[in-house]
């Protein structure tokens, strides 16, 4: 199962990015903007995705994928259950949350700084 201390070794090298613990609960903030956060239990994950494909998203999977609950309807928002997805797929999951947040120009140079140089590959002879 993903944990927090997983999503916090991701969010370590996002730019502008900090953890703040509110009420109880684990967050992750780019300002004052919430783009991660955590029930509890540590159970599920709440993050940034565009309202308009939260339906496509929780239909196509909702035994990983849930609506928010309903106070935080008018956000963009989704929930998923740590212990339906694995490394990978929470590190798109951060990742595409905050890039979400941060100024476009700070999310390309993110990406831009994580290419290999043109030319490089990593294929042996």
């Amino acid at each position: 199962m993903v944990t927090v201390d997983d999503v916090r070794a991701v969010v370590a090298d996002l730019p502008r990015s900090y953890e703040a613990f509110v009420r109880g609960r684990i967050k992750f903030r780019v300002g004052q903007i919430v783009y991660l956060d955590f029930s509890r239990d540590q159970s599920i994950m709440g993050f940034a995705f565009p309202r308009e494909w939260r339906p496509v998203l929780v239909s196509s999977e909702p035994e990983k994928f849930m609506l928010p609950i309903e106070s935080e309807l008018r956000y963009n928002w989704v929930r998923v259950r740590l212990d339906a997805i694995d490394i990978d797929e929470m590190r798109d999951l951060v990742l595409d949350a905050w890039a979400m947040v941060v100024p476009k120009g700070v999310a390309a140079a993110y990406v831009r700084d994580r290419l290999p140089p043109y030319g490089c590959t990593t294929a042996s002879p």
